[in-house]
């Protein structure tokens, strides 16, 4: 009994290490991140794409307003996993450090700079009282100096770079998926395909374009684009993703 009761007093206590050196609120709020859809981030030779899932929870909910893809400056994009509210606080954040550096130094903001100014917000949640950490991870791509990159970032505020990742639910079958068949030097196009076969490994081996969210951004026009509901069925149509009843209403 004595033994829970300790346990507790760490669990309400966001600044409190356990004796084994926990913040047990951050690890539930890692837990929350994979209770969410899922997303996707592949970092190609000419640009970066981002994939996320847009689950229907009722066939009357209007699937447009269900957003997980995020432009965050002309020449980045954001997908994020876990809770949609802390994520769109977060992104209100790096839309505004980006706005500041680009008035004070007339410049767009580093994709690295922004991910650390992010996770540096997100880290100070992690150590202050009345508060709680932010129950969603995120995932940044865009360009750098023709440079694409892709950053991925937790409830403990720890950045990390990767070519190819995924956050959300089923994490590790969609992980396993991008290290199986990710290649070094592919374009665009095959960052979509890859992104959009990860997706559907985890189901049915089928999508349906209301259901998917991609954006771009490509390294020769430095732009975020996000595809609209055709362009993305023309993509999961052309890698035969498609699903049934999208064909037949097709």
């Amino acid at each position: 009994m004595q033994g829970q009761q300790q346990q507790q007093a760490y669990d309400r206590g966001i600044t409190i290490f356990s004796p084994d050196g926990r913040l047990y609120q951050v690890e539930y709020a890692r837990e929350a991140v994979k209770r969410g859809t899922a997303s996707i981030g592949v970092r190609t030779a000419s640009g970066v794409v981002l994939a996320v899932d847009k689950p229907s929870r009722s066939p009357l909910i209007e699937r447009s307003s269900v957003e997980k893809i995020h432009k965050a400056d002309d020449h980045i994009g954001i997908a994020t996993a876990g809770h949609v509210a802390d994520g769109r606080q977060l992104v209100d954040f790096a839309r505004r450090r980006a706005q500041i550096n680009g008035l004070r130094y007339d410049e767009p903001i580093g994709v690295e700079t922004l991910t650390k100014e992010v996770t540096d917000h997100i880290q100070q949640y992690t150590q202050v009282g009345g508060a709680r950490p932010f129950g969603v991870a995120l995932l940044i791509g865009g360009i750098e100096d023709g440079t694409p990159q892709l950053y991925e970032t937790d409830p403990s505020g720890t950045p990390s770079e990767w070519k190819a990742h995924a956050i959300g639910s089923n994490r590790a079958e969609m992980q396993e998926h991008l290290e199986e068949n990710y290649t070094e030097g592919m374009d665009l196009d095959g960052g979509i395909g890859l992104a959009l076969r990860t997706l559907a490994s985890i189901g049915d081996d089928e999508l349906e374009p209301e259901g998917v969210g991609v954006a771009t951004v490509d390294a020769e026009s430095e732009r975020f684009v996000e595809l609209t509901i055709e362009e993305t069925a023309e993509y999961i149509d052309e890698h035969d993703l498609l699903a049934d009843d999208a064909e037949e209403e097709a």
